[in-house]
């Protein structure tokens, strides 16, 4: 079962916008990634687990800052399996398992045009490109990536509705995402 910290995350909004300042992010509406939110207060302290919601992702806009619980990992270890570099990254709305039954369900894709994002793989060396690293909601027994960025299901549908809001508002036809580590 994967663990929820008992709080959300906490960055003030300077400290968010500061980062994403300093990260190139020049637009209104805006993702920040933070790798080991909770590196010591949950799993091994001292070290980035996977397959628990230990990460933070937030939502800043001129409405607010929001924060959210997150995995910005792969849920395993397997050699292969992609994890999203740190940097900036733009995305897009998208839909999430488009190979499913009923085509998916509404998320955030890569806005690339092969949907390619740098990765570090799992047992290679080196960066290599890493196709559709969605932004997506994850379960409550699995953080459900192989690479994507994803949110604990109790906040997705608010997280996705508040940044698909933002977008319309403030016309941004894609979001920024920048991710780094704590």
């Amino acid at each position: 079962m994967t663990m929820l910290p008992p709080s959300r995350p906490g960055w003030p909004r300077e400290k968010v916008a500061s980062k994403l300042f300093d990260g190139g992010v020049r637009v209104t509406v805006a993702l920040l990634g933070v790798r080991g939110y909770y590196r010591d207060t949950m799993g091994k302290p001292g070290v980035n687990d996977r397959g628990i919601y230990d990460d933070a992702i937030f939502l800043n806009s001129p409405s607010g800052c929001m924060a959210f619980n997150a995995n910005v990992d792969p849920s395993i270890f397997r050699p292969g399996v992609a994890t999203l570099a740190p940097g900036l990254h733009i995305y897009k709305k998208g839909k999430h398992g488009i190979s499913r039954p009923g085509g998916g369900y509404p998320a955030f894709r890569p806005a690339t045009p092969d949907e390619g994002l740098p990765v570090i793989r799992d047992g290679q060396a080196g960066m290599s490109r890493g196709i559709a690293i969605n932004i997506h909601r994850g379960a409550r027994n699995s953080t459900s990536s192989l690479g994507c960025q994803t949110l604990h299901p109790d906040q997705w549908d608010a997280f996705r509705s508040l940044a698909y809001s933002e977008m319309d508002r403030h016309g941004q036809k894609t979001i920024p995402y920048l991710l780094i580590n704590v």
